[in-house]
Order: C-alpha cells, then sequence, then structure tokens
C-alpha cells in the first residue's frame, strides 16, 4: 500500500513538473515549444489475480514525449496542475494511512 502510494506520489510529482513546464513555455511571447506530455506505466506486481494477494501495483514515470504541432494552452495547462495536484494529495492521503496503519499494527504487537 505504501510504496503504490508511494509511486503515484512520484508520478504525480512528474505530471506537476511538466505540467509548469508547458505552462511556463505557453507564457512566453514570440516562440512556440512545442506540447509535452508524461508518460507512465503501471507495474502489476504480480497480476490481478486478487486471489494471489498481489492485487498492488506501481506506476513508473517513463518520461515525456511531445506533441508535435500542438502549442501549450496556459489554461488548459493550469487545469493539468490542478488535476497533478489533487492525485497527489490523494496518494499522499493514502500513504498516510497506511503509515497509520502500520504504527498501530506496530503498537498491537507490543502489548
Amino acid at each position: 500500500m505504501l510504496e503504490a502510494a508511494g509511486s503515484g506520489m512520484e508520478a504525480q510529482r512528474a505530471a506537476l513538473d511538466v505540467a509548469a513546464r508547458n505552462v511556463a513555455a505557453a507564457e512566453v511571447d514570440g516562440r512556440s515549444f512545442a506540447r509535452l506530455v508524461p508518460r507512465f506505466a503501471f507495474d502489476d506486481a504480480g497480476g490481478d489475480d486478487f486471489a494471489d494477494g498481489n492485487e498492488g501495483g506501481v506506476v513508473r514515470y517513463l518520461g515525456t514525449t511531445t506533441e508535435p504541432g500542438v502549442v501549450p494552452d496556459a489554461i488548459a495547462e493550469m487545469v493539468s496542475v490542478l488535476d497533478a495536484q489533487r492525485a497527489y494529495e490523494a496518494n499522499a492521503s493514502v500513504f498516510d494511512a497506511g503509515k497509520r496503519l502500520m504504527e498501530r499494527t506496530i503498537d498491537v504487537e507490543r502489548i
């Protein structure tokens, strides 16, 4: 659970970086920059068979690609920033819940 949430946080941080670059590129007057798009892959970590206990997985950031001929639009890129920020916060909440669960488990084992 912690690994999946952590990898999601890393992926959304990368998406935030890419969106911030696109916002900056959209704000430059007189020059045209290609829009960058982050690429991700999902590592299933054991298949999608829930019976084997390996239902988790992690998201891997693979880098960026460009959309040829597509110039970043500042408003659309700000929406991408907000989406990535919300997804990061959701992953952080899951990570925090997993951390508290592990702390409670350790406390119970001490008793």
